[in-house]
């Protein structure tokens, strides 16, 4: 069974088993269980089910592999001939998720 989810700002078409990279969620660890309530869209082909904006009674459970953060993105400004330069780099804090099951 598939289902359209909205998490972290984001949608994603997930399974189960399908492991995902999302936005950190915030205060939790490793091993814990969340429930997602917002899915947009569950079922395929015939079957499927599209909510205004949700469906109602559907939720996704997922369970955090990891919390970690992404690779480094620099970002550098120049501004030519006047010797100005910056160099600043950002890294995304990320949750590793895995969807354990789809109900509703």
């Amino acid at each position: 069974m598939k289902a359209t989810i909205k998490t972290q700002g984001r949608q994603f078409t997930v399974t189960e088993g399908d492991v995902l990279k999302v936005n950190s969620f915030p205060g939790t660890e490793a091993g814990d269980t969340i429930d997602i309530n917002e899915v947009l869209m569950i079922g395929e082909g015939a079957d499927a089910r599209f909510g205004s904006p949700l469906v109602d009674g559907a939720s996704v459970k997922v369970t955090i592999l990891e919390n970690k953060k992404d690779k480094k993105v620099v970002v550098f400004k120049k501004k030519r001939r006047q010797g100005y330069k910056k160099r600043r780099g950002h890294r995304q804090h990320l949750s590793v998720i895995k969807i354990e099951s789809i109900n509703g």
